[in-house]
Order: C-alpha cells, then structure tokens, then sequence
C-alpha cells in the first residue's frame, strides 16, 4: 500500500518531523491537533475538530470516516465541556473513544489535543 504525508505548516511538524495527516490505503490517521490560539477547554476542542474536519478532507476522507478519537485534556473536570464539543461534530457518527488527562502538553496554552483515525469505505462496504 501506498503512503500519503500531508502537512498542515505548523511550527510543531517542522521541528518535531511529522505530517498532520498519514494515509496508507484505506486507513488515515491524524496526528494530535491543538488549538492554543483559542481559550477555553470547549472552544478548543471545536477549533481542532475543525481543523481534524479539514486535515481529513485533504486526505480524501470525511468526519463520518472517522472510527476512534483519543482527546488528551491538561483538566479532567472539564471533560464534559471536551465531551460536547466531540458530540456536536461526532454525535451522528459515534467513533470509539478515549479521554484521559495528562500533566500538559507542549505549550502551557495547550489544554485539549484530539487524535483520529479513519477508515475508507471500499468495495466491501457496499
């Protein structure tokens, strides 16, 4: 199978060497995305489930492809605001899921990072 890098410019993806996005045949697999230049735990994760959105269709798959989230959150209590938002662009699709908390993230202003995984229906999914 085939692989596919696609890159979004971050800083982090220069420095660190990774693509926001990987394909090899039907699976695509996102990186951890962050949204620091929004505030809020809630405003966050729907800002990089926004860009999760537009790292997918880059890579030829869409939200409904999607089929495990993990969310990485620096404050658990605040798991059902991380929790609404994952439910307003999942609600329908319902991907398996994690969301633990960890001591931070690389920048302080990080407080949620959400990875993805799709699967691209082929002809068995007729």
């Amino acid at each position: 199978m085939r692989r596919e890098n696609f890159e979004s410019g971050t800083h982090w993806e220069a420095v660190v060497r990774y693509p926001r996005v990987v394909r090899v045949g039907p699976f695509v697999y996102v990186s951890g995305t962050t949204a620091p230049e929004v505030q809020g735990p809630y405003e966050q994760a729907r800002a990089v489930l926004a860009k999760i959105d537009e790292a997918l269709r880059g890579a030829g798959a869409e939200l409904t492809d999607v089929v495990r989230t993990r969310m990485y959150v620096t404050d658990i209590s605040q798991w059902e605001k991380v929790g609404r938002a994952h439910g307003e662009f999942f609600g329908g699709i319902r991907p398996a899921t994690s969301m633990v908390q960890v001591g931070r993230l690389i920048d302080p202003q990080m407080l949620v990072e959400i990875e993805a995984e799709a699967l691209l229906p082929g002809d068995d999914a007729k």
